[in-house]
């Protein structure tokens, strides 16, 4: 390969030469050529120039899955722009929170969320530019765009502003990270070089690409050779086990809790031997969960990997030839990832610790939070709030979030722990664990559960199951059944919401 330009329109436009023209992404039953999508990005990126979007001017992008998602941020990219996308799962305050943080001189979107982001931008006037996919009430479509001329690239520096990705606000409000041009292409090399990527490759997209997930398997993309893109507009089970037995797909991408999803299915009626990689991050994954679904689809691996928005979304992944079930693999190339303790000096092997992280992938800093960036980056390594161990292999484990650590009679509790083990009784297909305040212990265990369709359980006999498997001092004394276990808009737990329910 050529030398790697730090510039992510150069980057395509060099994907672009290697690879030239051919059907390269499958959408709803239809095949889109990659010299039509290069046409239209260069109109695009021209027309939004034309719109007065200036070098580092942000653009906000609240899609479902569609090529235009991967097409807005191409085209941001050649007119100088910055992408922030934001998930439709959140809720108004949020979104608004978002919005009035990073101040967008324009919004894109597709149709079915263009009223919500109407309500979320009303009154604030520092947008100028409303785009939609398709008509939608207000809003330049893209037909209305592609009359321009195709436009060049604006030139940026490696340093300069290319993504502000705000955090799930687990613990607190959401921050918008900033990656630039250098980050985002040395994050996605690292992905790409560890993910034994072949060519000629056929992938099945489930996952929000309004998302850093779908930027950095955006950016993935300007890598590969030949490679096949399948698209899903929304996971649904069913769908995605049809699209993995008719176009034959080798790899997905999923997280947890569509795993889970997907074995409640009779995944054996299915002809599956085609698929030989899952993908599986965002929020942690039970052994018993991996396991259950690699005896059921034989063909399959399922690699685990670690990444923060801060890391440049990615971070470390096992490998097909090299796993360790219950890790998340070893750092990708150019990452170093390391457990050090509140004095910042590395741990030994095995104990828990901090999880640093060190790369020319991780961010400038947080938006407008300079206290916050210095308190996340010290000495060049940054500090990710993940608690977990190295072992002597690299392996990295990760235990939990450093502010969802329970102290229970002085006991640090780890709620994966204890999830982990409700995962393992048959009956139970989501859990989440909070601390609730107790006079006498500082802090009590308690449990969130969602059962599985057709099973039972109660909350005596699940309470029971833990004691069992956990020390005396882990187990939780409350278990709560819920029909539904909130989660982020990537599918993990949110705590933060359940420990509003206490």
């Amino acid at each position: 390969m050529d030398k790697i330009p730090l510039h992510l329109s150069k980057l395509a436009e060099q994907a672009f030469e290697r690879n030239g023209s051919y059907d390269a992404y499958y959408f709803e039953g239809e095949w889109l050529n990659t010299g039509v999508l290069d046409d239209k990005v260069k109109r695009l990126g021209r027309s939004l120039v034309d719109l007065g979007l200036g070098p580092g001017d942000r653009v906000l992008v609240m899609m479902a899955n569609c090529p235009e998602v991967g097409m807005t941020y191409a085209a941001t990219w050649r007119a100088g722009g910055a992408v922030t996308p934001a998930m439709f799962l959140l809720s108004p305050e949020d979104l608004r929170h978002i919005i009035e943080d990073c101040r967008p001189t324009t919004v894109v979107t597709t149709p079915e969320f263009a009223s919500s982001l109407k309500q979320a931008t009303e009154g604030l006037d520092f947008i100028r530019n409303f785009i939609s996919t398709a008509p939608a009430d207000g809003f330049t479509t893209f037909d209305d765009l592609m009359g321009a001329e195709p436009g060049g690239i604006v030139d940026r520096d490696p340093s300069d502003l290319a993504c502000l990705l705000y955090t799930g606000g687990t613990t607190g409000r959401a921050k918008g990270v900033m990656l630039s041009h250098e980050n985002m292409v040395m994050g996605a090399k690292a992905a790409y070089e560890a993910a034994g990527v072949i060519e000629g490759e056929t992938s099945l997209y489930t996952l929000p690409l309004a998302h850093g997930y779908g930027i950095v398997s955006s950016v993935v993309a300007y890598f590969s050779t030949g490679s096949h893109a399948y698209l899903m507009r929304w996971f649904d089970p069913s769908t995605w086990l049809n699209m993995i037995q008719e176009h034959r797909i080798r790899r997905s991408q999923l997280v947890p809790t569509m795993i889970q999803m997907l074995l409640s299915l009779p995944l054996e009626e299915y002809d599956l031997g085609c698929l030989e990689i899952v993908n599986s991050g965002a929020a942690p994954l039970a052994p018993e969960t991996l396991q259950e679904f690699e005896r059921r689809v034989p063909s399959a691996t399922v690699l685990e990997g670690y990444g923060a928005t801060e890391s440049g979304i990615v971070g470390s992944v096992n490998r097909k030839e090299n796993r360790k079930i219950g890790t998340v693999g070893t750092p990708m190339p150019g990452y170093e990832i390391k457990a050090f303790n509140d004095d910042n000096n590395e741990l030994p092997p095995g104990e828990p610790g901090e999880i640093c992280i060190r790369s020319s992938a991780v961010m400038l800093g947080y938006w407008n939070s300079p206290e916050e960036t210095a308190d996340a980056l010290k000495n060049g390594w940054l500090h990710t709030g993940d608690i977990g161990t190295v072992d002597e292999e690299g392996f990295i484990k990760i235990v939990d979030r450093k502010k969802d650590l329970i102290i229970r009679g002085g006991f640090n509790i780890f709620p994966r722990d204890i999830e982990d083990v409700l995962l393992e009784h048959p009956a139970v297909e989501v859990a989440g664990v909070v601390g609730k305040p107790d006079e006498r212990l500082g802090e009590e265990v308690v449990a969130f559960v969602s059962i599985r369709p057709g099973q039972t359980a109660t909350s005596e006999e699940l309470i029971e199951h833990c004691r069992q498997k956990l020390g005396k001092h882990k187990y939780p004394r409350e278990v709560r059944l819920a029909g539904y276990i909130p989660l982020t808009p990537v599918g993990k737990v949110d705590r933060k919401a359940l420990r509003a329910q206490l």
